[in-house]
């Protein structure tokens, strides 16, 4: 007699490792164990998923859910949830702007027990490093964390300081001996803070003055710096939502030559110009700064060569009333997390005709596999049961009152997409389907497989 699975989906174009395929595939006890042409065997639940590409849930490495302490401007409840319904399974939540900030094992234990009670989907947390906390490391790692998380430039938080370059140099050799990566906000401190002091001085406060203020060379040049200490001590170096292809360019080169180094990018990079900046004002004021339109493109051919390793969502929302007032003065952050996968699909794989396989790994494989986290992110036999349903060529326009976000507020509200998540699948459970969240919280904590 076979065996009774827990979940069958049939009938579905599953985008594996090797590229889509139309096949069959089977969850018992939250894993996938079978995939085939058809599967023989029944199970307690199926899915036709007919019509419908299963991609791998994503996983968002990079997220402010800023839980505890900041809930006025998000949860973890309402952002996983916003996540699950974008396709996403799993987050690596930052270390800022909850509060206090993830320094110590203490303030980790704290988040950890929310998120336990209210992540709908798997989660990760990143810890802090600031010249406060070197001697917390060590705790942070026996915690669990996924890797540390500097600034190089003012963190818009007072409590989480930058790291300067003593820290830089003896956090990462404690990082290389504690095997965890250390990803970096890559902007020079001197030049983006004194060119802001400037601007708002002489009251130069408009968009084009903010971006005046965050040049590409702030950018350019500490990404430079930081490959020089990873190359020294030997720490992985992650550099986050890189902006710059020049940038792109020096990772590239280092890796080349033997450097433990990778980037990540954020959709807002790709899709937005500084021109979009402009019309629609503070709702996608970030730092790093939106760039122009030729570095938008010169970033696309970085995407398509295979040198931007991981796509994230860098979801840092706040309290609307932050972004209120002029533009160099207010909050800096996009919301976007329900969106990743969708704008993937609409602006790499329709519009420039990256292969589905890629995207895949661009939004789950690749991150689980920089950080570590067994049995995440692709449809392979031992994997967790982990789906998102998509109809590739289903269009929509995004509503905010389709947002799960705390704040229905995003730059892409209005925007047109090609490519809708119809189910969210965690380890055999639905969490979204068709518009709504239809699971209790069920995340759990992933550690790194050190």
């Amino acid at each position: 007699m076979s065996k009774r699975y827990d979940l069958i989906v049939r009938n579905g174009i599953l985008v594996c490792p090797e590229g889509p395929k139309k096949a069959d595939v089977a969850v018992y006890d939250e894993k996938i164990v079978e995939i085939a042409d058809e599967i023989s065997s029944d199970a307690k639940e199926t899915i036709d998923a007919a019509g419908n590409y299963v991609f791998p849930g994503t996983t968002d490495g990079h997220v402010h859910f800023n839980d505890p302490g900041r809930t006025e401007w998000e949860t973890i409840a309402t952002g996983s949830n916003a996540l699950a319904a974008g396709g996403g399974v799993a987050f690596f939540d930052m270390p800022l702007n909850c509060s206090p900030c993830t320094l110590d094992a203490k303030n980790f234990m704290a988040k950890l027990a929310v998120a336990q009670k209210d992540s709908l989907v798997d989660y990760g947390f990143w810890g802090g490093l600031t010249p406060k906390n070197l001697d917390k490391l060590e705790e942070l790692a026996e915690c669990g964390v996924i890797g540390f998380k500097a600034f190089s430039c003012f963190s818009g938080i007072d409590e989480f300081e930058r790291m300067d370059d003593y820290t830089a140099y003896v956090g990462m050799k404690m990082l290389a001996k504690l095997g965890l990566p250390l990803m970096v906000h890559c902007e020079n401190a001197e030049i983006t803070r004194d060119l802001t002091s400037i601007a708002l001085a002489n009251n130069k406060t408009t968009v084009r003055d903010y971006f005046a203020a965050r040049p590409p060379i702030t950018e350019i040049e500490n990404v430079s710096r930081m490959i020089s200490f990873a190359e020294e001590t030997g720490c992985k170096l992650i550099i986050a939502h890189i902006s710059t292809a020049k940038a792109v360019e020096l990772v590239t080169q280092a890796r080349s030559r033997g450097v433990d180094v990778s980037c990540e990018s954020i959709g807002h990079y790709l899709i937005l110009t500084d021109t979009d900046v402009e019309r629609m004002g503070t709702v996608a004021k970030c730092s790093p700064p939106i760039r122009d339109h030729e570095n938008q493109t010169k970033m696309w051919a970085k995407l398509l060569n295979g040198e931007i390793t991981f796509i994230s969502s860098d979801h840092s929302p706040c309290d609307p009333r932050l972004k209120d007032g002029e533009f160099l003065k207010v909050w800096g952050g996009i919301s976007a997390c329900q969106t990743t996968l969708p704008a993937m699909l609409t602006h790499a794989h329709h519009a420039r005709k990256v292969p589905l396989g890629d995207i895949a790994k661009l939004t789950s494989q690749n991150v689980n596999e920089i950080f570590k986290i067994p049995g995440k992110g692709k449809i392979a036999v031992g994997y967790d049961g982990d789906f998102a349903l998509v109809e590739l060529n289903k269009e929509f326009t995004l509503q905010a009152e389709t947002l799960f976000y705390k704040h229905k507020v995003s730059p892409y509200v209005g925007d047109s997409f090609r490519g809708a998540v119809t189910q969210t699948i965690l380890r055999g459970t639905t969490v979204f389907k068709d518009g709504k969240i239809v699971s209790k919280p069920i995340g759990r904590h992933l550690r790194p497989n050190l």
